[in-house]
């Protein structure tokens, strides 16, 4: 869609109960792509968890506790300390992250983890730090600045955040600014509106989006340029089609800054409501594209950031991407 062609701006209802029936299923469909992509089953799992427990629907008959908990517990790599994306693969911070998301949505006290599992999440992640301050997601080499984001909101949860390795990570933040307010994978590399979220998300949760003072302004600004006219979604780059995942990723780092208000908040609902398979439920990239957990999650969070309220939903932490029921007992960043 091009912003030249007319948008159909009728409201469409929000289809909850196929959602949720689109949520479950997922496991269920055992197909030739499911195999295909075991490498993101742990970060599908939270997608799955995150969605329904926005919705106020997350229980023992959508999704239960104690199978959820069995498979996380069996995704441990003993041999790293940490969490796989599947059974017997090998640890990697996205994975670990996500594991321990679902795990303190379902325990904010994460007591189905030993002390001594505990303190091997710790060490694999602070292990992962290099000397710029940036992380790798595993042993393997590869620099993200969505590897920070990751790795700060896991010590975070895990209670472990220390000033020593705040001040290195939020440099190499700094380092990933550019100057049309964007923020790249790496210094020196495209602003993407993605790596705006893991950016400014980790830096809120390190207490230092201080550092911000000075492009607070161009950051929200840049922001609040993907929407996309007249279909009212998000994009992650300039000449980009619209996204309902940038519903998440490009909102909720306004809403940190406390500037979700500069981007139109009807037209976005519309946009995300018209990304909706209305008879099977899901929700897609673009209307009438193939649905899938990932943008049915986003866009499900992008509607709490826009009115929870409204949809009967959990308000959803734009820091943390989890309730903020849950959140609040351990957050401390403030929105200005």
């Amino acid at each position: 869609m091009t912003s030249s062609e007319p948008m159909d701006i009728t409201q469409h209802e929000f289809v909850k109960e196929k959602h949720i029936n689109f949520i479950i299923e997922q496991e269920s469909n055992r197909s030739y792509e499911y195999w295909l992509s075991e490498h993101l089953r742990m970060n599908g799992l939270y997608w799955g968890v995150t969605a329904l427990i926005t919705m106020k629907s997350l229980n023992e008959k959508t999704l239960p506790e104690n199978s959820v908990v069995e498979f996380i517990l069996s995704c441990w790599d003993a041999s790293s300390g940490a969490f796989g994306a599947f059974p017997q693969h090998d640890a990697h911070i996205l994975s670990t992250l996500s594991a321990l998301q679902i795990l303190k949505i379902y325990d904010n006290e994460l007591k189905q983890l030993t002390l001594g599992q505990k303190s091997q999440l710790v060490k694999f992640i602070k292990d992962l730090q290099q000397p710029n301050g940036s992380f790798q997601g595993d042993g393997f080499g590869e620099v993200d600045s969505r590897f920070t984001y990751t790795a700060v909101s896991a010590l975070s949860l895990l209670g472990e955040l220390t000033p020593e390795l705040c001040d290195t990570a939020a440099k190499f933040i700094m380092d990933c600014y550019n100057f049309d307010g964007g923020f790249g994978l790496v210094p020196g590399s495209e602003s993407h509106a993605a790596q705006g979220f893991v950016c400014v998300g980790a830096l809120a949760i390190m207490d230092r989006l201080h550092l911000l003072k000075e492009v607070e302004i161009k950051v929200a600004s840049w922001l609040s340029e993907r929407q996309v006219l007249p279909s009212g979604g998000l994009n992650g780059r300039p000449e980009k089609l619209p996204d309902a995942c940038y519903s998440w990723w490009a909102l909720s780092t306004l809403s940190i800054l406390g500037r979700k208000h500069w981007v139109d908040l009807t037209k976005l609902e519309n946009f995300i409501l018209s990304c909706q398979d209305l008879e099977k439920g899901g929700i897609s990239d673009r209307p009438d594209n193939q649905t899938d957990i990932y943008h049915t999650c986003f866009g499900i969070c992008g509607l709490s950031l826009i009115d929870y309220e409204k949809y009967g939903f959990d308000e959803i932490d734009p820091v943390y991407c989890m309730p903020i029921r849950v959140t609040k007992k351990f957050q401390k960043w403030k929105a200005n």
